[in-house]
């Protein structure tokens, strides 16, 4: 398989509601891909206490093009129609632009589509080698490695 793909960002969104219209994100976890580098949003601590989210999420994204160097980047996650909601949401209401765009891509269907099953887009989760605790950065780094094993095997 073509290994030279890069921008990748594997996002897990932690939130105190369903959408957010009715909560609040509380924290995220970003994952590059091919680096590895990290970006953990802490948005509402243990104790409820926010912080600054326009200067949050200008700093998301000077992360962003860092790690991409300046190059567009693909949000991939687990489960993109709860994940981007939260981070498009983040964007527009602070900065007025999501560096993403409007799309995202989901692990389980590009599986799926490797598999040639349309029916199997959980079975890749057993490919993660750390464990999946609710740490969104664990939880992003073991969506990456997933990903990585995938495309090693095919």
């Amino acid at each position: 398989m073509k290994t030279d793909i890069k921008n990748l960002i594997f996002v897990d969104c932690k939130a105190d509601g369903k959408s957010p219209s009715t909560g609040i994100l509380t924290e995220f976890g970003a994952v590059a891909y091919p680096s590895r580098a990290t970006f953990h949003g802490i948005l509402v601590d243990e104790e409820g206490k926010g912080t600054d989210e326009k200067e949050f999420f200008e700093n998301f994204e000077k992360w962003i093009l860092q790690v991409t160097d300046n190059q567009k980047p693909t949000f991939v996650s687990d489960n993109p129609a709860f994940d981007w909601q939260w981070i498009n949401d983040g964007f527009w209401k602070t900065i007025g632009r999501n560096p993403f765009g409007h799309s995202a891509r989901r692990i389980g269907d590009f599986y799926a589509g490797l598999k040639k099953n349309f029916k199997d887009a959980s079975s890749w989760k057993k490919l993660r080698i750390i464990s999946h605790d609710h740490n969104p950065v664990h939880d992003a780094t073991g969506n990456l490695e997933a990903f990585e094993r995938l495309l090693k095997e095919n």
